[in-house]
């Protein structure tokens, strides 16, 4: 479970939210740690050497939910990623997509990942990344994804910043 749980998706909070995380400080180095609300212990982000991660919407469980809800539920995600991939296209240029599925594939079998790969897949963000990339000499890279997990966990939406290019 995130902080976000319970909350309707907002585009226009969520673009607020991903120019604060424009702007937020990244640790150059060090260890990868989730951090958590202190009252619930729900996730709220996880940085580590050089990335913030963030969950911006969660949807709600998907417990004693079958078909065709489920594929609803997914619909309903996906389509919040996409308007808010249109808008960030709008305001930063074309995205890129970098998909995970090479990385996820390493990281099951025990190979390690770039730490970030890491972090996404311990919040169970095995969704593409959207990336936006500014001009040389890139400062920071922009990234928002779906995710869920096995079972009945909800839909989660991510952004994520970075000061490096994406491995």
């Amino acid at each position: 479970m995130t902080s976000r749980a319970g909350e309707p998706f907002e585009l226009g909070r969520a673009l607020t939210e991903i120019g604060q995380l424009l702007t937020v400080p990244l640790p150059p180095t060090g260890l990868t740690t989730a951090l958590g609300d202190p009252a619930t212990g729900e996730w709220t982000a996880t940085q580590g050497p050089g990335f913030r991660i963030v969950p911006l919407w969660e949807g709600d469980p998907l417990t004693g939910v079958y078909a065709p809800e489920w594929n609803g539920a997914e619909e309903a995600a996906e389509g919040q990623l996409a308007s808010l991939a249109a808008e960030l296209d709008r305001l930063l240029g074309p995205h890129t997509t970098v998909p995970l599925h090479g990385p996820l594939l390493r990281w099951q079998g025990g190979s390690a990942v770039d730490p970030l790969y890491e972090a996404l897949f311990d919040e169970d963000l095995y969704g593409d990344l959207a990336v936006w990339s500014p001009e040389a000499p890139a400062v920071r890279r922009l990234a928002v994804t779906v995710g869920h997990s096995a079972g009945d966990a909800p839909l989660v939406l991510a952004a994520l910043v970075c000061d490096r290019a994406l491995p």
